[in-house]
Order: C-alpha cells, then sequence, then structure tokens
C-alpha cells in the first residue's frame, strides 16, 4: 500500500508536467496567430488610405471617384505635363537634397559632440537640439513667418532651407546618437595610439563604421523636408511654394485626381527609400 501511494506520488507530478508540456505548443501558437491578426488588421487600416489612392488616380472621371469606373494614366500626364506642378516639385526636391546634406553634416557633428564632449549643460544642450520635434508645427510655422517675412526670406530657396534643416537635424541627431552609443571606441584610440590624427581616425575609423545610421539619417532627413507641409504653408508665398503647398491649393480651388495621382508618387517615393534603409541597415 505504501509502495501504491509513493508511486502515485511520483507519477503524479511527472503526468501534469507532460501535460503542461503538451498544451504549451498550442497556447503559444494561438497566441502567437492572434497577435499577429490584430497586427495583420492594424497595418491594413494604416495602408488602407493608401491603398484607396491608387486606384482612384487611375480612373477616368474628372472628379473624386472609388472605386473607378475604368482605368487611364491620364492624371498623371497631367501631372508631368502642368508646369506649376512640375516647378514646385522640382522646388521641393531641391529643398529636400539640401536639407538632407545640410541636416546631415550639422545633425552628425552636434551627435559626436553631445556623445563625446564633456560639455557645460549637455542635457539642457540635447534637449533644445530636440526641440524641433516636441513644439508643433504650428507654432514654428507662425514663428518663422513672422521673423522670415521682414528678411524677405518668405517663398525662396534659403528661407526653406533654412526652416527644413532645423525640422530635420533632430531626426539626424537621433538616429546617429543611437549609432555612437554602440560604437566602440577603443578603435579610435589604437588609431590615435598609432599616430593618426583625430580628423583622420574619425575619418577612417568612426565614419565607416557609423555610415549606414548617416545614410539613414539622411534618408529620413530628405522624407521630412519633401513631406513638409504645416511650415510649408507659412513661410510659402506665389514665387516658390512646394508641392505640399501646391497639393493644399488645389485640394481647396481645384480638386481632380491629379492630387490622387501626386499623392501616389509621394507614396511611392518615400517606400522606396524605406526599402533601401533597410536594404542598407541589412548589409551591415
Amino acid at each position: 500500500m505504501l509502495i501504491e501511494t509513493r508511486s502515485h506520488r511520483l507519477a503524479s507530478p511527472l503526468a501534469g508536467s507532460c501535460a503542461t508540456i503538451w498544451h504549451r505548443p498550442w497556447a503559444a501558437t494561438v497566441a502567437v496567430l492572434l497577435q499577429g491578426a490584430v497586427l495583420a488588421l492594424i497595418l491594413f487600416y494604416l495602408v488602407l488610405p493608401t491603398l484607396v489612392i491608387l486606384p482612384i488616380s487611375l480612373g477616368t472621371a474628372n472628379h473624386i471617384e472609388f472605386p473607378p469606373r475604368q482605368l487611364t494614366l491620364h492624371w498623371y500626364r497631367e501631372y508631368l505635363s502642368d508646369p506649376d506642378w512640375m516647378a514646385a516639385t522640382w522646388f521641393s526636391l531641391k529643398i529636400a537634397l539640401a536639407t538632407s546634406l545640410a541636416a546631415t553634416v550639422i545633425g552628425t557633428l552636434a551627435a559626436i559632440a553631445l556623445t563625446r564632449g564633456d560639455l557645460p549643460g549637455k542635457q539642457a544642450l540635447q534637449a533644445l537640439s530636440l526641440g524641433p520635434m516636441v513644439v508643433p508645427h504650428v507654432v514654428f510655422g507662425v514663428a518663422l513667418y513672422l521673423i522670415f517675412a521682414p528678411l524677405e526670406l518668405t517663398g525662396n530657396f534659403v528661407g526653406f532651407l533654412l526652416a527644413h534643416t532645423v525640422l530635420a537635424v533632430p531626426y539626424v541627431l537621433i538616429t546617429v546618437t543611437a549609432a555612437l552609443q554602440r560604437f566602440d571606441f577603443t578603435l579610435e584610440l589604437a588609431a590615435l595610439s598609432c599616430g593618426a590624427s583625430r580628423t583622420r581616425s574619425f575619418l577612417l575609423i568612426v565614419l565607416p563604421n557609423i555610415s549606414p545610421s548617416v545614410a539613414v539619417a539622411a534618408v529620413f532627413a530628405f522624407l521630412s523636408s519633401f513631406d513638409e507641409a504645416t511650415v510649408a504653408f507659412f513661410i510659402s508665398d506665389t514665387g516658390g511654394k512646394t508641392i505640399s503647398r501646391k497639393m493644399f491649393e488645389d485640394i481647396d480651388f481645384n480638386l481632380t485626381p491629379v492630387i490622387a495621382a501626386v499623392s501616389t508618387l509621394l507614396a511611392g517615393v518615400s517606400l522606396l527609400l524605406m526599402a533601401a534603409i533597410r536594404a542598407t541597415t541589412r548589409q551591415h
């Protein structure tokens, strides 16, 4: 009797553990499937407006129509042949490229200074550098207009470059700072101990190791400028306007499927650049 009771006590925990091991994979699988389904629904909800814009841009009607009755590329040809749309597009591209270059240089140098330097008030400087991400763009746009208007910087390349660079630097600063915090600076010390100057060690040791993050930061800076609409609304004028300001004007006064065509192209550019970022990060 004692032997039977003892064997029963030993068998019970073993049976319970076997049952737990047997049922755990099913519970984990169901949980993963539920999480995947919820994530898929959220992503579909976020992407749905973009998916709707594409067929609208291919419709034959002179107004916004979904679903389209027939398909055509007429509205893309209208966009490419319209001098106002082309002027706004090239103006935005020039500003975005210049902003990407300026913000990448300034943000990278600021990240190095804040990461490596022993600056007084470093936390305050870092918070100030990230300020444009916190301040509402409407407030920032009004302030820039009040400053730029007397200086005749509204509606020209220099004014947009200054404004968009201020907005883009925080993206570069965050991205490059994260890369510098993961970098092993003993490699730079080794180069310095071998006789290399600080500039040479940075260009040959530090920069190649953080170059993927710098490239990603440059793409973020480009997109933050090219897609920016709120500040552009305040500092644009008839002499120079970005593609985002042109879209707002046409939505108010001349709403046609050209807007959908331009939106589709902008979304495509953003997706291509994000794919390039993904490819760059995978290679490194």
